[in-house]
């Protein structure tokens, strides 16, 4: 999974915004009681007005109606607590919701116009206080601190609330968030399938080269791209041609060597060199078949050919059928008819060619071919029931020229090709006992 950008990407902004969320959490936080904060001092001095709008000096003394216009403060249960000190920050009323409460405040007269703070009571309990210090009527006497309170405990509640509300919104904000992310990176992502497709293709072989229907970024790349194709194709087109030229080149010498041994064959006294000349000759002509072979049979480093196996076998059998007729080789399949093996069709064709020519030159009357894919690579199997091969010879016969028959021609390259195809496609060979009696090529192929 950490091999996909999309999903390195993801795990990145993931990161980022679980980051951004953590660091976001406490300053909302401290938003939301610095603003709570504030609505409960408003809320205070609110109260307070009410305090003061019902405040009455009578002489020197201070006198409060029994009931109030804010009936929190007339109820003895109530969280709304109100007080008034005189200018000695002695005690001279109190609410009906305060009787039974022993706040430790005494506030002190410096002339300000309002605090707001904290404080205890005896049980440890914390309240807000709002104190004005109001002077009322113009005299000193009439100086008074009118006081307000609340407890903490409620804002705390809230701001618990809060924050659970918080995590909650938060982090389902949090999911929607990254699966927009995940989309819309998958959004983002479509033009890398698109080119991760027209590159699969070109392995195929259904195109040649890379649309310009990309985003602008990846024109770069598509058009590297595009050029390496180009040049590959041109330098395999110019190899295969320089490959032809060579081969015809070398074919009229050697039709003139074979000629003349032919000529020099009509006399007796030439005969044994005359053998010499054209095997020298045949030799020569396999070796340069062979080395022509290894040179153009080899894997494009872009481009991944499939051939189906059935119809390119047909071909093989055919030919062989016509050759090896007076034997009646019977060719079993074992292999489904659609499966396309990751090669060259002139690469399996050699391949194949060597190994069944081989099969049905020492069969005995049958010949099996089997194919499949299994973990992602194939499986190549070629079996005859003919004399096998010695374990202790096995490897022998893997070497270039090589051979355990001599009583047929050759140079025993052969095999030498099918190891060399097999090492151009990162493929491999084992030989082992058929279940038919003769051997067995086994050979493996990356998908």
């Amino acid at each position: 999974m950490m091999r996909s950008l999309r999903v390195r990407l993801m795990i990145g902004a993931a990161t980022l915004a679980i980051l951004f969320m953590l660091a976001l959490l406490p300053a909302l936080q401290r938003a939301f009681s610095i603003a709570l904060e504030d609505a409960i001092q408003q809320r205070l001095a609110a109260d307070v007005a009410t305090l003061v709008s019902s405040a009455r000096i009578e002489g020197d003394r201070l006198d409060m109606p029994e009931h109030l216009a804010v009936e929190d403060f007339n109820l003895p249960e109530s969280k709304l607590l109100g007080f008034i000190y005189d200018r000695d920050g002695t005690l001279v009323w109190r609410s009906s919701s305060a009787q039974d409460e022993s706040v430790s405040y005494r506030p002190h007269y410096t002339g300000k116009l309002d605090v707001f703070t904290r404080t205890r009571d005896e049980k440890g309990s914390e309240f807000f206080v709002y104190d004005v210090e109001i002077d009322l009527l113009g005299g000193q006497k009439a100086a008074y601190s009118i006081v307000t309170m609340q407890p903490v405990s409620a804002f705390r509640e809230l701001v618990h609330g809060f924050r659970e509300q918080l995590y909650l919104w938060l982090g389902g904000a949090l999911l929607i968030l990254l699966g927009m992310l995940w989309l819309g990176l998958g959004w983002g992502f479509r033009s890398m399938r698109g080119l991760r497709d027209e590159l699969d293709q070109i392995e195929s072989g259904e195109r040649e080269r890379l649309s310009d229907d990309h985003p602008r970024e990846m024109l770069r790349l598509t058009d590297s791209l595009n050029r390496l194709l180009d040049s590959e194709r041109t330098q395999r087109e110019r190899y295969r041609n320089s490959l032809a030229d060579l081969a015809h080149s070398l074919k009229t010498p050697l039709a003139v060597l074979q000629g003349v041994s032919e000529n020099l064959a009509g006399h007796a006294q030439n005969r044994e060199q005359v053998q010499v000349l054209q095997s020298q000759i045949e030799r020569m002509s396999q070796q340069i078949g062979y080395q022509l072979q290894r040179a153009s049979l080899r894997k494009s480093g872009l481009v991944r050919h499939r051939v189906q196996l059935g119809p390119l076998l047909d071909t093989l059998s055919g030919a062989l059928d016509k050759v090896y007729r007076d034997k009646q080789v019977i060719l079993e399949r074992d292999f489904p008819e659609s499966l396309s093996l990751p090669l060259e069709r002139g690469a399996l064709l050699e391949l194949l060619g060597n190994l069944l020519e081989n099969a049905y030159r020492l069969s005995l009357g049958r010949v099996r071919v089997g194919a499949s894919k299994r973990n992602g690579n194939f499986e190549l199997v070629v079996e005859d029931d003919g004399p096998g091969i010695p374990p202790d010879q096995r490897q022998r016969i893997l070497r270039r020229g090589e051979r355990l028959d001599t009583q047929h021609p050759g140079q025993g390259i052969g095999t030498a090709v099918v190891m060399d195809i097999l090492d151009s496609y990162g493929g491999s060979l084992e030989l082992d006992d058929s279940d038919l009696g003769g051997a067995c090529f086994r050979m493996q192929l990356p998908g």
